[in-house]
């Protein structure tokens, strides 16, 4: 059971990896009248997911587990179109809080409130991703 929650959380640092590398990609490619807002917006999803992934790290060693330092392998879209990176920003907000739907009910049976509690805040983190992300591309 603590092998399949480290594998989970590691599937979760992989996502959270590639999108530090997304958002930073983003950044430096967001053009014209766009980038006064997009920029900011991808530059705090960059630091979020820095901050997810140190909390999942730490819980991934405190399991006794090691931690993957590749990021997830789906290919992140190189683009200048700003609705292409909201889109796929949508996305990559989706794939996280789904897997870490699942890494709550995994975790949920070891009784460990604390890192529960810490799993929850990133989950819920990434719902409020996942709805900012579709009201911008309305």
């Amino acid at each position: 059971m603590i092998q399949n929650i480290i594998d989970k959380m590691n599937e979760a640092l992989g996502y959270e990896l590639r999108a530090i590398n997304m958002y930073a990609h983003y950044t430096a490619n967001i053009k014209g009248i766009h980038r006064i807002h997009l920029s900011e917006l991808f530059n705090a999803e960059v630091s979020e997911s820095l901050e997810h992934s140190n909390i999942v790290r730490t819980a991934i060693v405190k399991l006794g587990g090691v931690c993957v330092t590749e990021r997830n392998s789906d290919n992140i879209v190189h683009t200048e179109n700003y609705t292409v990176m909201l889109e796929q920003a949508l996305e990559t907000e989706m794939m996280a809080s789904k897997v870490y739907s699942e890494l709550l009910e995994m975790v949920e049976k070891l009784d460990d409130r604390e890192l529960y509690d810490s799993l929850e805040n990133i989950y819920f983190s990434e719902l409020r991703s996942v709805e900012g992300m579709r009201m911008l591309l309305d």
